[in-house]
């Protein structure tokens, strides 16, 4: 069982402060489908419509932001629930998780929670996982919300924000 801290367990009630703060400050511009909340130290994905290349390109290039300028780690949730189309190989998917090993480097280690009912999209989240195995990056497929909130010890309303209007 994952153990928790207080900080991520009393962060429930109030939906966390978003990044639009450090989005002022270092000029991140984040893109609508992504979240951001510093107090538990999360960052939420939900793409809509084609995961293709270009949609991972722009997440990717927002970790690396993110990672570049914070001081401290943050956890990781990819909603795909909302995702109607998938166009993507396991090439690419290779080349992103060596990519992110890499570029993570010895970085602390992260949870990164994968939630996925499509079946290709379950494949890719496996291939990732299994390609980023002993590095600091964790990564985990989840086919239930609940699941994904209790292993990152997140309050379950972060994770459901907005997911009701795609199911």
């Amino acid at each position: 069982m994952a153990r928790c801290s207080a900080r991520a367990a009393d962060a429930g009630g109030d939906r966390a402060r978003q990044l639009s703060e450090i989005n002022e400050m270092n000029n991140v511009k984040l893109p609508p489908d992504v979240e951001f909340y510093e107090d538990i130290r999360l960052i939420v994905w939900r793409p809509r419509g084609l995961v293709n290349k270009a949609a991972l390109n722009k997440i990717i290039t927002v970790l690396g932001e993110l990672e570049t300028m914070l001081k401290e780690p943050f956890n990781r949730f990819s909603d795909t629930v909302g995702a109607d189309a998938v166009d993507l190989n396991f090439e690419y998917i290779i080349h992103v998780s060596l990519y992110r090993r890499s570029f993570y480097g010895k970085l602390p280690p992260i949870k990164s929670a994968i939630l996925a009912t499509d079946a290709t999209l379950i494949h890719y989240g496996k291939v990732h996982a299994l390609l980023t195995q002993g590095s600091p990056i964790n990564v985990r497929v989840f086919q239930d919300r609940k699941e994904a909130a209790r292993w990152l010890c997140v309050p379950i309303a972060i994770l459901v924000a907005d997911a009701d209007q795609y199911q």
